[in-house]
């Protein structure tokens, strides 16, 4: 079985968690792993992910350390989703509450 791993980075504004677990994570950039195996017998190249992992680094007394969270895709971007609109909704409000210029 062929795999192949890609990595990118996602930044949270906010704290947040992910799917079921209720361990937070603070806000900061982490590097989304993905791994996918090769669809064998097909004619044309195509993968299937396999895995989505989150990359956490260690806080504390665990500093320095490094810990893979496996998720899913599904549960990845309603994170990213709930973070943006958790984001959007602080500037919304911040913007609200900013003093009005006195016209009188």
């Amino acid at each position: 079985m062929l795999t192949r791993s890609t990595r990118s980075m996602v930044t949270f504004a906010n704290v947040f968690t992910i799917g079921d677990s209720q361990q937070e994570h603070p806000a900061g950039t982490y590097e989304v792993v993905v791994e996918e195996e090769l669809l064998q017998g097909l004619s044309f190249e195509a993968y299937r992910r396999i895995a989505t992992h989150l990359m956490v680094r260690g806080r504390g007394g665990a500093g320095g350390q490094m810990a893979l969270h496996t998720t899913t895709k599904e549960d990845l971007e309603y994170a990213v989703a709930c973070d943006r609109a958790l984001f959007e909704c602080i500037q919304n409000s911040e913007a609200a509450l900013s003093p009005l210029e006195d016209t009188t």
